[in-house]
């Protein structure tokens, strides 16, 4: 991969990144109930998924997911079930006057790495994706080991820098809510945006 595909390369998959979908619906609901540290394992896990296809696609596995539609289908039901379920967790939430949401419980990062890989491996499309996109920067019949390792590599950055960035910016705007109701209303949000997610994936085909 020359210096000039590896930048547009990033700068493609940085934009992927942060185009609205179910990762991205999961990254706002947890950065508004949680703030954006606790994004952080939720959003490598799905970058570690992309990577995992990123990597079937160099490969030439692209071929196998045409067989395994039915699989993908209960992956994909799957996910969007969990992504309910932990929207109405959210809009179910106790609040309290005072409540500082700044010091929400965490998830635990092992728990959270494992939802963020599931997020991205419920989602056939981002396999799709890759089988698409690579050949318009590297030529797939030479592919060599660095080149994959590159791509792996400039895809962790850019979709790590991209999903954080949304995290923040989010996380940001939970210090408006401060009293119990604009606290409920947070948690409503997130929670919507979150079931909202999860309908939009198990509608996807």
């Amino acid at each position: 991969m020359s210096p000039e595909s590896a930048l547009s390369f990033f700068i493609a998959i940085f934009i992927f990144g942060i185009t609205p979908g179910p990762g991205v619906f999961a990254l706002l609901a947890r950065a508004l109930s949680s703030g954006a540290r606790d994004c952080v394992f939720l959003a490598l896990g799905m970058v570690v998924s992309d990577i995992a296809y990123l990597v079937f696609a160099c490969l030439g596995l692209a071929a196998i997911a045409s067989h395994w539609g039915e699989l993908f289908t209960v992956i994909r039901w799957l996910g969007a079930a969990y992504l309910v379920w932990l929207g109405i967790g959210i809009w179910r939430a106790p609040v309290a006057e005072g409540f500082d949401p700044a010091k929400a419980p965490r998830t635990p990062r092992r728990a959270s790495f494992v939802q963020g890989f599931l997020i991205s491996a419920s989602n056939p499309k981002v396999i799709l994706f890759y089988i698409a996109f690579l050949p318009t920067f590297m030529d797939l019949t030479t592919l060599r080991a660095a080149d994959i390792v590159l791509a792996a590599v400039l895809t962790l950055v850019a979709l790590m820098a991209g999903l954080m960035l949304i995290s923040v910016g989010a996380a940001r705007a939970r210090r408006f809510f401060r009293s119990a109701r604009a606290t409920r209303l947070l948690n409503r949000s997130a929670g919507a945006i979150m079931i909202g997610a999860g309908a939009w994936l198990a509608t996807r085909h």
